[in-house]
């Protein structure tokens, strides 16, 4: 190949390659360096050690979900509860209704809601939020 057109093809490729390589460096780095990453594991240490407390009349138990592993994460009033975080109220999830938690607050009343229910803090009134209604699920055809 002559001189002329290999110059030629070093520029064509080096235009080509140039905005690549430009938006690469913007992008920033995908994973990030140790130092970051360590950092961003502080944080979330911090904030699963931060003390969070139930605020309302209310206590509403939003949802359970029990893994395989036994670890559990249990919904209040919207706030996620870990095994290694609490809201201020001590839960147990049912073995055999895991659509079911027992709560306690404060070495007080125990109640058991049912996913969905809430209790008045002052009352202990549970309320499952159908205001009298109910809920029917009709089989599909051909199964009972």
């Amino acid at each position: 190949m002559k001189t002329p057109h290999r110059a030629a093809l070093i520029l064509v490729a080096l235009a080509i390659l140039a905005p690549w390589a430009q938006a690469e460096e913007k992008l920033g780095r995908l994973f990030l360096t140790p130092e970051r990453r360590a950092m961003l594991e502080q944080q979330r240490q911090f904030n699963l050690q931060e003390q969070k407390t139930l605020e309302g009349a209310t206590i509403r138990l939003d949802g359970v979900v029990v893994r395989s592993t036994g670890k559990k994460t249990i919904w209040i009033n919207g706030q996620a509860q870990n095994d290694n975080s609490s809201l201020g109220v001590e839960t147990r999830v049912a073995p055999n209704d895991p659509g079911r938690a027992r709560l306690t607050e404060s070495n007080e009343h125990q109640t058991s809601l049912r996913v969905g229910q809430k209790i008045n803090r002052a009352t202990q009134e549970i309320n499952d939020g159908l205001d009298g209604g109910r809920i029917e699920v009709n089989p599909l055809p051909g199964r009972r």
